[in-house]
């Protein structure tokens, strides 16, 4: 059941999804904010999951035109706001937009619920476009629901020298389409009919979303970490926990900015 704040009618207008890193680069940040912006403009609605980085930039693009257009898709219960710095943010979606959430009111957000926020905006729009994201991120989990979903995939080419630019490099390497400038995402999805130009349709275990369900609640691990890298492996080991419910601590903690990951699939406490 989802819970909606805002013009419904949004909903059934052309839509194009924008994702991306929460730790984006300044530059992808201007750019995600003018293509939403000149998409907003063209007449699409713009969905987003109200993350930090790529997501907000997004959702302002598409706010500061004549016509806001733009839907928020959030993993919590629609009164809470995450992260806590975009609470002004989420109002201005609910007020001039559209804001969605699937959890019920007052369900604070968990890593488990992000994937499920995923599906719905990949399946709300005809497009999805990934403007900067690493390997594994929740960005190309959007991106994999959207291409198995049979909508379009986009993605913006970055520097192989940036680790953010590596998941949408990839992307187009497994058959996303590359776009350089909104009229490049314009052409492609104005009159979509399903048939898409991208080759992107298998799905990888890489982005697997459904969580075992011995993984309902994630491992009580904080202990086992400090400053110290450690590998995965021996937390799994020392703990006594399934690796999925490890993992799912892990994605936790990383999202509450407590966790740094390492070379060789090594984590510690994040410092500060």
């Amino acid at each position: 059941m989802l819970t909606v704040r805002g013009n419904a009618a949004l909903a059934s207008q052309p839509c194009i999804a924008m994702v991306g890193a929460r730790n984006a680069s300044a530059a992808a940040v201007k750019l995600a904010r003018d293509f939403a912006a000149a998409l907003a403009e063209a007449g699409f609605v713009v969905v987003s999951g109200l993350a930090r980085g790529i997501d907000g930039a997004a959702h302002r693009g598409a706010l500061g035109g004549a016509l806001p257009a733009t839907v928020g898709v959030i993993a919590s219960g629609i009164d809470i706001s995450y992260p806590p710095e975009h609470g002004e943010l989420q109002e201005q979606i609910a007020t001039q937009g559209l804001l969605l959430a699937e959890q019920p009111i007052g369900t604070e957000p968990l890593a488990r619920h992000f994937p499920s926020r995923n599906r719905i905006i990949a399946g709300m729009a005809a497009g999805t476009l990934v403007v900067e994201a690493a390997p594994r991120s929740g960005s190309l989990i959007t991106a994999r629901l959207a291409g198995e979903a049979g909508r379009e995939v986009m993605a913006i080419p970055g520097s192989p020298l940036d680790p953010r630019s590596h998941g949408c490099n990839q992307l187009i390497r497994d058959g996303a389409t590359l776009v350089q400038s909104p009229d490049d995402v314009i052409e492609l999805l104005s009159g979509f009919d399903g048939r898409t130009r991208g080759t992107l349709r298998e799905s990888s275990p890489a982005f697997e979303t459904d969580f075992e369900p011995e993984a309902s609640d994630p491992a009580d691990i904080a202990g086992l970490l400090g400053s110290a890298p450690v590998a995965v492996d021996e937390l799994i080991r020392q703990s006594g926990q399934s690796a999925s419910a490890v993992q799912l601590a892990l994605l936790e903690l990383e999202l509450a900015g407590q966790l740094a990951r390492h070379a060789g699939g090594r984590v510690s406490l994040a410092a500060g």
